[in-house]
């Protein structure tokens, strides 16, 4: 393909090679190959469920790693609109019904009240219209209301990130979900100096708004729970952006320039390379709730995060004894044992190796980014999740898979697929240094391979769109791995704007605020 001087400069502007826009042409033309799988992780099969024991010892085990100042981070991805989430009020008020006709609308409308937004938006409907939300109920103009909610010239709720929107009632107040993350790190992520270090990945434009609201929120938040914020913020990077090609595998062009799309969120293995901590939690930023329903997640969280420090400080002395060459024939088959039976890594090959090849391995496989990840159980149909995936090397290793990279026509791996028992939902820490403590490569370690390509529309041209390997798919492939069962109270996502209402969303019975 020939490249233009405009097409050069605009790389270049984006930081983006010429050899990476080939690479990236090439994967849309020929596409992804399918992950071969040896099974779904089970308990006790790639899956760890922890006794009441176990889960005292690795609370114990995190709390002392902050005791002797040890560093956290919590880093929330944060930078999606809202739009989704509000895609049944767009799709009713450019409807022909003007009253609700859907299940989703008449309990949207039946529970207004019980939304953390609702003082709010019964400010800028009186502020419209000269009505209350109440008024504008009896009168059926229940358009008007969800202009209120949802457009410009009221509360902008269609257009705002998540991050922003009132998520939860609070006596007196209420809290967005970007508060309540600022919340929930001073209960777990607190170190030794009493600090909550936070970072946002955010679009560049709710980046001010986002910044006002921490402005606003963190020194009350701090005075109630005795901690000082440090709070960082990136934006998805433009040199992570990928192009898009016609069906036919050219570059797309609007008005003469190459186009590029954002490349889905393992382009925020970038962001996450960049920050500087000896554990960083994971968390999505619809995925929070008040303190009144937070017990379990401060639990696991410090369960996750005092496994993941206990298993670091294992590999780390291991890698030094190998690194060393001070592991006899017992420590090695005892390092083989651990990476067979805690990391779930296995290799046909691994006992009829030599004393070196068993050396190698075993520094190549534990030298690596370690991430403990917690997996709740499928009460629904199954979907992607957590697996025990073949790798190029002939190991066999734990991985998150979306089904999307499973071949569907492939009966032995549906099989696998619905078999599967849990489900990913992205609650992860992770430690990205070595045992030298020198931070990962970590962009070196994502399997390119497992991206995926998605059609879309544009101005009426269908396209393809390329997807990077996703944060916890693909762009952590190369990792350590431990999966542990987590319960399901711990996963609340918000996904429609009726999610709110569910019980987990809402102050417990005797923390309802006095109308």
């Amino acid at each position: 393909m020939k490249l233009e001087k405009e097409d050069l400069e605009f790389l270049k502007e984006k930081g983006i090679s010429e050899e990476k826009l080939a690479e990236q042409l090439e994967m849309l033309s020929k596409g992804f190959p399918w992950l071969r799988i040896e099974g779904p992780a089970t308990p006790g099969h790639g899956i760890s469920v922890l006794t009441p024991e176990m889960q005292f010892g690795a609370i114990r085990c995190w709390e002392e790693f902050l005791a002797k100042g040890g560093t956290v981070m919590k880093m929330v991805p944060a930078s999606g609109a809202a739009s989704r989430m509000f895609k049944d009020l767009f799709a009713f008020l450019n409807g022909k019904s003007e009253k609700p006709d859907t299940d989703f609308m008449k309990a949207f409308f039946d529970h207004i009240e019980e939304f953390a937004f609702f003082t709010r938006l019964n400010f800028i409907t009186l502020q419209n219209y000269g009505l209350s939300v109440t008024s504008l109920l009896g009168q059926k103009r229940y358009k008007d209301i969800v202009r209120a909610l949802i457009e410009k010239s009221g509360l902008n709720y269609g257009q705002l990130p998540k991050a922003l929107l009132q998520f939860h009632k609070i006596i007196g107040t209420s809290r967005t979900a970007l508060e309540e993350h600022l919340a929930e790190g001073a209960q777990y992520a607190t170190g030794k100096d009493r600090t909550v270090k936070v970072h946002f990945t955010v679009s560049e434009d709710h980046l001010p708004l986002a910044r006002m609201k921490v402005e606003e929120a963190a020194g009350h938040l701090g005075n109630e729970y005795g901690v000082k914020y440090d709070v960082t913020y990136s934006v998805q990077k433009p040199s992570t952006d990928t192009v898009a090609s016609n069906l036919d595998g050219t570059p797309y062009r609007e008005n003469g320039r190459l186009f590029f799309r954002p490349g889905g969120h393992g382009a925020l293995i970038e962001n996450l390379y960049d920050l500087d901590a000896d554990v960083v939690f994971i968390k999505n930023i619809d995925n929070v709730v008040p303190d009144t329903h937070r017990s379990a997640t401060i639990q696991f969280k410090k369960v996750l995060g005092g496994t993941l420090v206990a298993v670091k400080q294992r590999m780390d002395e291991y890698c030094r004894l190998l690194s060393e060459n001070r592991a006899d024939a017992a420590k090695l088959d005892e390092i083989v044992e651990f990476m067979r039976n805690v990391l779930c890594i296995t290799h046909d090959k691994a006992d009829c190796m030599t004393a070196d090849e068993k050396r190698n391995f075993a520094l190549a496989k534990l030298n690596r980014p370690l991430r403990v990840c917690g997996m709740v159980r499928n009460e629904g149909e199954p979907g992607g999740g957590p697996f025990l995936v073949y790798n190029a090397d002939g190991t066999v290793s734990p991985q998150i898979l979306e089904s999307s990279q499973i071949d569907h026509d492939d009966k032995a791996a549906m099989k696998m697929l619905k078999e599967s028992t849990h489900f990913n939902p992205v609650d992860l820490a992770v430690s990205l240094r070595d045992y030298e403590g020198r931070k990962f490569n970590l962009p070196g370690y994502v399997d390119k391979a497992t991206g995926f390509i998605s059609r879309k529309s544009r101005e009426g041209v269908e396209i393809k769109a390329l997807e990077l390997p996703g944060l916890w798919n693909g762009a952590m492939s190369d990792w350590n791995s431990i999966f542990i069962e987590v319960p399901a109270q711990t996963f609340n996502p918000v996904k429609t704007v009726n999610d709110l209402l569910r019980p987990a969303h809402q102050p417990m019975p005797q923390q309802q605020p006095e109308m």
